[in-house]
């Protein structure tokens, strides 16, 4: 079976780039390091502030940046000049972020976020406050949280062809951090896009009233004090479809690759449909797991799923 799991590509292909681009240069030699309308920045927040109510979009320079913004305003696009070889490395603002977006919407394109850990334990490439965010062939690794987002019922959070590597903590009696948390967001769109190496937590943890999970991998294989691959903690509706999932070894929970409603009943759950996935526990593993557990009490539309050895397909809780 596991096999059979592996002669799918793991990483979305056009997510190659970011992993497989060499070392930049410094972000500050050859030019300002930021540019909106060919106007030169060499700080994100000054390129920020130059865009403020209006619209418009911050080409970033190859090169590791250690610098972060505040986004209060306006649309903005943060635009990778080169795909996977703009860096922003350690640095946060307000204690949160490398992007702290409470704008009035924001676009991440190429962009990769590593390294952030602040005193809460809930360091992250991104924050999102309020509004849509869409994030395309970007990358998230070695950092406490890959993206954590407070309350916004209207809006959309949108990732495709992306990529969460060695993301989330459950330590020093903090809460945990996970690679993608999301509060009560309207729409959650996770497409296209991998998960790996998760350091504790869950993989994708969401309070969106709706969800559109398909066609992304979640491999635990080497993944540390891990949980549930997909956490839907407030219950939710919509698909999660066509992923493949391989659970890892080192689980910290792995009593279910999916859980829904585990923390409260507070969206509705009635009709998520979870069809078209592939899953497996490790080879010689000797223990037993559930695909899906629902503590809704709500009819889930649970269709066709391909699940390996010791996998149960259902479990009310």
């Amino acid at each position: 079976m596991l096999e059979s799991f592996l002669r799918r590509p793991l990483l979305p292909l056009l997510a190659l780039p970011l992993l497989l681009a060499p070392a930049p240069l410094p972000a500050q030699t050859g030019g300002a390091p930021y540019s909106v309308d060919g106007r030169g920045f060499n700080r994100l927040q000054d390129a920020v502030d130059a865009i403020g109510e209006g619209e418009g979009t911050i080409r970033i320079a190859p090169g590791y940046h250690r610098d972060c913004a505040v986004q209060t305003a306006g649309r903005i696009a943060f635009v990778a000049a080169e795909p996977g070889r703009a860096i922003f490395d350690g640095v946060t603002c307000e204690g949160k972020a490398a992007l702290v977006l409470r704008g009035a919407g924001a676009r991440v394109d190429g962009l990769v976020f590593q390294n952030m850990r602040v005193p809460d334990g809930n360091g992250a490439g991104i924050r999102l406050e309020q509004s849509d965010l869409e994030i395309v062939n970007s990358l998230f690794r070695a950092s406490e949280q890959g993206i954590l987002t407070a309350d916004d019922p209207e809006a959309t959070l949108t990732i495709d062809r992306s990529t969460f590597s060695r993301l989330g903590r459950c330590d020093r009696g903090l809460s945990c951090a996970h690679s993608v948390y999301t509060g009560i967001y309207g729409k959650v769109v996770v497409t296209r896009t991998r998960f790996e190496k998760g350091s504790g937590g869950h993989y994708l943890k969401t309070r969106a009233v709706t969800v559109d999970i398909n066609d992304n991998s979640f491999d635990d294989t080497q993944g540390t004090a891990t949980n549930y691959m997909i956490d839907l903690p407030s219950g939710s509706v919509g698909r999660i479809a066509n992923n493949m999932f391989v659970q890892g070894k080192d689980k910290e929970n792995y009593s279910a690759l999916i859980a829904v409603a585990a923390e409260e009943r507070k969206n509705p759950s009635r009709g998520l449909s979870i069809a078209g996935n592939r899953a497996s526990l490790p080879a010689g593993i000797g223990r037993k797991s559930v695909f899906v557990a629902d503590w809704s009490g709500e009819a889930l539309a649970i269709g066709a799923n391909e699940l390996g050895a010791g996998l149960t397909r259902f479990e009310k809780r």
